[in-house]
């Protein structure tokens, strides 16, 4: 039985069943000439599915239905009105690999072998779930998946999908953390009015995500994102936020329509600023579920072309020549093999590619006791500026510069520090007196180790000719 938020929903959409015709159920006007454009962009962000087994969830009439079983193996269409799922039937049952079945994807009777699909599909389906219906319907995909099975779903989130007016709207226009966080998952988004699309991958690992799991518990929880954030400048987690971005991405030339992959994208802002400004398309990639979160949040009502997903750049693969530009700000210190990684750098970019790198260093020879246990602590790998660059020619590149900004680099800090101290008040009333502590001590430090000479600031750039 259908009880309490469920039967709002089913009431809703009975009511925006009526005219079961695809301008009947796509809410939004411009959509009617939009939606084969839109319906081909989705399935192109669909990891491959020919011969796969598929389930549908909240499948309505078919607007994606038939476009699936074209390429599948098997369909199960899955829709919780009778008259919509009958009337995908009529459209779509010529196809013989499709079984259409009336069912509530939340319900616990829903029998789904484990194991059993390749790829599990909605649009537009959570937003009618509540929070808790998310995460249990969550678990229960993982369970049917296949390993090696992806799950994809897209949601429109902070606003509602479309601008037809509705009488009564039970959606939940969820914030993409939301989603985000339903489980460590890899992220691919699509943005079309802050619709956003997800893909999960099921995989069987040992790996217990430990460096991710530190990443987004400890360095990088929400509140120390936030907190890096008002030190930085909106939108930027890492040196100099605006003003050292501007200064580097001067020495790209950026054209319209070239591709940008930035390696720890942090919060989004340099890619912002690359996308508007220049007009290039970036992608973002970052190990942190906190950071995309936000990121996906900073997105919110800017039109520029930038996506995000969480990644580890030591496993993520691209096809050779992928790339225009490589782009990596105070990242890469956490990459023990840097060797290897550039050497995929090399092969992403294109001919004529250029990769721009700012990375914390250390002076040459070795290390004190106290700035050694500084690494260690935090499991950084850190190189002389010189050998950093040497690495950058044992991968394959060419010209290139290897810039010791060290002194720009306490400039910075010390410009930073300032500011922090100066709004003290309201730092501490936005956050609390241990995060002022804490900024303010890490400031401290830094540039107690950066004018004694061991810890230094690096700027790289290198051709792939």
């Amino acid at each position: 039985m259908i009880t309490g938020e469920r039967e709002v929903h089913k009431n809703y959409w009975m009511e925006h069943s009526i005219d079961l015709t695809e301008d009947g159920t796509i809410l939004d006007s411009k959509d009617v000439d939009l939606d084969k454009e839109d319906r081909l962009e989705v399935l192109s962000l669909l990891p491959p599915y020919e011969g796969k087994s598929i389930l549908e969830l909240g499948a309505g009439i078919g607007r994606f239905t038939g476009e699936l079983a074209q390429k599948a193996d098997s369909v199960i269409a899955l829709d919780f009105i009778e008259d919509v799922i009958k009337k995908n039937e009529s459209i779509n049952g010529h196809y013989k690999n499709i079984k259409f079945l009336c069912a509530d994807a939340t319900s616990p009777d829903l029998d789904i072998s484990e194991g059993s699909m390749d790829l599990i599909f909605s649009n537009l389906l959570l937003m009618y779930l509540s929070d808790e219906e998310v995460e249990n319907l969550a678990q229960r995909m993982m369970k049917w998946l296949k390993v090696g099975g992806h799950i994809f779903f897209r949601e429109a989130c902070f606003d509602q999908s479309g601008d037809c007016k509705r009488k009564h709207d039970p959606s939940h226009y969820r914030e993409p953390r939301f989603y985000t966080q339903a489980c460590a998952l890899m992220i691919q988004p699509y943005c079309l009015q802050m619709q956003i699309c997800w893909i999960w991958e099921k995989v069987s690992s040992d790996n217990d995500g430990g460096f991710q799991r530190f990443l987004d518990t400890v360095q990088y929880k929400a509140n120390s994102i936030l907190r890096y954030e008002r030190t930085f400048g909106e939108g930027f987690v890492s040196t100099g936020g605006i003003e050292t971005t501007k200064e580097f991405v001067a020495k790209l030339d950026l054209k319209p329509g070239q591709k940008v992959l930035d390696v720890g994208c942090g919060i989004g802002g340099g890619d912002f600023y690359m996308a508007k400004e220049f007009g290039v398309y970036v992608v973002g990639i970052d190990l942190s579920i906190n950071m995309i979160s936000f990121a996906l949040e900073r997105a919110n009502g800017l039109n520029c072309s930038v996506e995000f997903e969480v990644a580890d750049c030591t496993t993520k693969t691209y096809p050779d020549n992928s790339f225009d530009v490589i782009y990596s700000r105070d990242t890469i210190l956490h990459i023990q093999d840097k060797p290897a990684l550039f050497r995929y750098f090399y092969k992403w970019l294109k001919p004529g590619g250029k990769v721009l790198i700012s990375d914390y260093c250390k002076s040459a020879g070795a290390s004190s006791p106290e700035f050694a246990e500084y690494i260690k602590q935090r499991g950084y790998d850190l190189h002389d500026v010189k050998a950093y660059g040497q690495m950058l020619k044992d991968a394959g590149f060419d010209q290139v510069i290897a810039e010791d900004r060290t002194d720009q680099f306490i400039q910075v800090l010390q410009r930073e520090l300032d500011k922090v101290e100066k709004d003290k008040d309201a730092f501490i009333t936005d956050f609390s007196q241990e995060d002022y502590d804490d900024i303010v001590g890490g400031w401290k430090a830094k540039l107690i180790r950066t004018r004694s000479g061991e810890q230094r600031w690096g700027l790289f750039i290198a051709n792939k000719n």
